[in-house]
């Protein structure tokens, strides 16, 4: 049985000759990626603060002490979070440290799995080893694992979030979303995904938990007050080192505070209209309305506010696996030059063109952001011209031809199945072209 696997009788199809390609690369990156270069760690140590954070906690002393003149990582979790990480203190650190990493990984591996039921993708498609390669050759994957901070459980989070949103499972959602805010609030914005659809429910759970798990904390804490007279300050403040954000690469170097905040403003717009775009033209379109929305949400957040780093767009996974989708923003290649600047772990320093490399290298992250949101804006705005134009705004903004569109999903887990028309077409009067018959249909991704 196994020689009959390594040479069948009969011939493999490219998509069964590009999955064994791919599984072998994926899985010994995701080895290479925990065992090898989490384990060895890096001179950045998210790591150390919180356990050293947690230990103090346990023991009944001050939590916040850090000192925030230096460049070094400082503990900057609510006193909620302090409450929810303690665990980590009760072993010693190095065993600690490696259970942590253990930790994320799992959670990053469930994210994957998640997310690619998310798009009815299965184990047995080309896109669960291309997925599993690309995310565990992603610099967010990298150093979040390397630094070991707790990244991948909030991408297991969004996840879940995401899954629960669209089975509006509106308090359990709430309840997930509730849980991650509590330690970090990076997946906040998300709140306004559930807003616009409608889901109030989801606030319950999502302003319960935190507030909750802060209550209790704060009796056992030695000086909570501290995170909010201390801590908070510091972090509505903008600091010109390891901050991609607008604002922080502007500092460094040297850009006029106006400018700044002109740059700032029209970004916003930018972000505004696509929003209002997404919301207005495709609410009812659910997969692709969510996993966009919050991605464009989510990229705005990292550019925007006081602090955006490069390992926050673990956060866009589910915007960037909706190129799969035949109405996808992404189906072009300036999107992907964007997606390069800030997901590749390639390092643009140069020996020999100094300067040059270093603004490509300390540069490339927030132009990144800000092209994706720029490509986002371009895209949805074309197609809202070509739309009023031909005086079909009513049946939204997707032309007739994207009915019959390639879907990457087209197939994925049954291929004989007929391909249906996308949602944002269903409720359409334009003419659309018949379908092709199955044995014409473009090859489907398996």
């Amino acid at each position: 049985m196994l020689f009959r696997q390594l040479e069948p009788r009969t011939a493999r199809t490219t998509a069964d000759v590009i999955k064994f390609a791919l599984w072998p690369f994926a899985i010994m990156t995701v080895l290479n990626r925990v065992f090898i270069k989490a384990i060895n760690g890096f001179i950045t140590d998210d790591y150390k603060p919180v356990y050293n954070a947690s230990f103090e906690f346990l023991n009944g002393r001050p939590v916040y002490t850090a000192n925030f003149d230096s460049v070094d990582p400082h503990y900057l979790y609510p006193p909620s979070g302090t409450l929810v990480i303690a665990p980590v203190a009760i072993i010693e650190y190095e065993l600690s440290r490696w259970l942590f990493i253990a930790l994320n990984a799992a959670a990053i591996l469930l994210a994957w799995y998640l997310l690619l039921r998310l798009f009815k993708f299965g184990l047995g498609s080309i896109a669960a080893p291309a997925l599993l390669l690309a995310m565990f050759a992603s610099e967010t994957v990298i150093n979040t694992l390397v630094f070991t901070n707790v990244n991948g459980c909030l991408l297991l989070a969004e996840l879940l979030f995401i899954h629960l949103l669209l089975a509006r499972r509106d308090l359990w959602a709430g309840a997930v979303l509730g849980l991650s805010i509590a330690v970090k609030p990076t997946l906040a914005p998300l709140l306004l995904v559930a807003a616009v659809r409608g889901q109030w429910k989801v606030f319950i759970t999502a302003c319960g938990v935190p507030l909750t798990l802060t209550a209790i904390a704060w009796p056992l804490s030695k000086d909570p007050e501290k995170f909010f007279t201390e801590v908070l300050p510091y972090l509505s403040e903008t600091r010109d080192y390891f901050n991609s954000s607008v604002g922080g690469n502007g500092l460094y170097y040297g850009v006029p505070h106006w400018l700044i905040l002109v740059a700032q403003v029209v970004m916003a717009g930018v972000v505004a209209v696509s929003l209002w775009l997404l919301w207005r033209y495709y609410r009812h379109d659910d997969l692709f309305f969510v996993t966009t929305f919050s991605g464009v949400l989510l990229t705005a957040s990292f550019l925007l506010p006081s602090l955006g780093q490069m390992y926050y767009s673990m956060m866009l996974f589910p915007f960037l696996m909706s190129v799969v989708l035949r109405n996808s923003v992404l189906r072009n290649w300036p999107a992907w030059l964007a997606i390069f600047g800030f997901m590749t772990y390639d390092k643009w320093l140069s020996d020999r063109w100094q300067s040059t490399g270093r603004a490509l290298e300390y540069l490339r992250v927030t132009f990144g952001w800000g092209l994706l949101l720029i490509v986002v804006f371009c895209v949805l705005g074309d197609r809202y011209l070509a739309a009023r134009r031909a005086g079909r705004l009513q049946f939204g903004l997707d032309p007739a031809w994207m009915a019959n569109a390639p879907d990457s999903r087209d197939g994925a887990e049954d291929p004989d199945k007929p391909v249906a028309a996308s949602p944002a077409a269903a409720h359409r009067d334009d003419p659309v072209a018949p379908e092709k018959p199955a044995g014409e249909r473009e090859p489907a991704l398996k």
